[in-house]
């Protein structure tokens, strides 16, 4: 059972770098343009290099030189207080202010200094390591210096974590402090594993150690990505209501064209992948220019117009034994009137008195409007609602 750990936490350590290289690349823009992710973004970078020269295969080509796997370690360990030295920067950011900012810096600047010094006083050594068996290399005092740094960094970490999980609004944010939490977590009872072993010789927890500190990177890069992830999501979905709202929208902006920022272009596939605006704000001024436009066709309708369509949608329910034979939608009876309100105004008929108010449209929350919306739009395209003639 250990050996099959074992060999798990190993396969996994070259996965959970490359995606903790993935996370520091995709946040690499919104981290160095945001003070406030600069921390954080560094703690995950430095934690991404430390791993990567951790690797079997780096530490395998490095014992080919006795003075280069020294090097590889030594550094390994510096990047890896430099991260717990980020770690706490970011929280000293997020929770008390710029002066335990510059304390925790140069708390890691000590730190760093410290080894340096512990390691060139050491006997001669090469590769860095706590072994199953025999002493630690450099001695003990190194690796007591090494993990009391990553030790009292992830205590915080967890703790803030913790704390501010349990406050923040945004389920987006909660989730992402709970994931670099837990990964913070893991990578705590890595160091007490191998402070248990230095101080006591207890060797049983070692073969999970790999797979605590390879979970420990998949998490964290999975907390750095968690936005990248919700706005990819509201993309995807913003862009579907867009292609959804596209034939009701072209229809009634060229019955009122004045409601439109941009004209329609030739097709919704070129609207989505060329959009006349900022992609962000595509559907937000679909929902707009729909609503104004379907305000201002409501001064042709008559005010039989939706008791007409009423009583042609509960016709049609009872004609097909829809099991859905209640009172017809709103959103397909507004469907219906729309599409006589553009028969009017191209017929040039007088206009009437406005027969659209507000809570027709679906409320005064944007998201329930273009939801409502959404609802007329695939009305709207229903052989049902384009059968409804009432004047003619």
């Amino acid at each position: 059972m250990q050996a099959d750990i074992a060999e798990f936490g190993d396969w996994l350590a070259v996965p959970s770098v490359l995606l903790l290289w993935f996370a520091v690349l995709v946040r690499s823009r919104s981290a160095l343009n945001s003070p406030r992710q600069r921390g954080l973004w560094l703690a995950v970078a430095t934690a991404a290099a430390a791993m990567t020269l951790n690797l079997p295969s780096v530490i395998a080509f490095a014992e080919r030189d006795a003075d280069l796997v020294h090097a590889v370690g030594l550094v390994r360990n510096l990047i890896g207080v430099l991260s717990a030295g980020a770690v706490l920067y970011f929280v000293c950011g997020t929770t008390t202010g710029r002066k335990w900012q510059l304390a925790s810096s140069g708390a890691t600047v000590v730190l760093l200094g410290s080894m340096l010094v512990l390691d060139v006083v050491a006997p001669p050594h090469g590769r860095h390591g706590i072994p199953p068996v025999g002493d630690p290399v450099p001695p003990l005092s190194y690796w007591l210096t090494l993990m009391f740094a990553h030790l009292v960094a992830n205590t915080v970490c967890v703790f803030v974590c913790w704390r501010y999980s349990r406050r923040a609004e945004n389920p987006g944010l909660a989730a992402g402090l709970r994931l670099f939490g837990l990964g913070t977590a893991l990578a705590g009872l890595v160091w007490v594993g191998y402070l248990l072993k230095a101080l006591l010789g207890t060797v049983w927890q070692l073969p999970y150690l790999p797979l605590m500190m390879n979970m420990h990177g998949v998490l964290r890069a999975a907390a750095v990505l968690l936005p990248t992830l919700y706005l990819l999501r509201r993309t995807v979905a913003d862009m579907s209501a867009a292609w959804q709202l596209w034939p009701l929208w072209r229809d009634l902006v060229q019955s009122v064209p004045q409601v439109a920022l941009h004209r329609p272009r030739a097709t919704r596939w070129v609207e989505l992948l060329w959009p006349p605006l900022p992609r962000d704000l595509l559907v937000y001024r679909k929902v707009i220019e729909t609503r104004d436009a379907i305000l201002m066709l409501g001064e042709y309708m008559a005010p039989d117009t939706h008791d007409l369509a009423r009583s042609h949608l509960r016709s049609i329910g009872r004609a097909t034994t829809e099991a859905s034979a209640g009172p017809p939608s709103q959103a397909a009876v507004l469907a219906c009137v729309i599409r006589e309100a553009r028969r009017a105004a191209a017929a040039g008929l007088p206009r009437q008195s406005p027969s659209f108010s507000a809570p027709v449209m679906g409320g005064s929350d944007l998201d329930d409007e273009r939801r409502f919306l959404l609802d007329v739009a695939h009305a709207y395209q229903s052989p049902v609602t384009a059968g409804f003639r009432p004047s003619l």
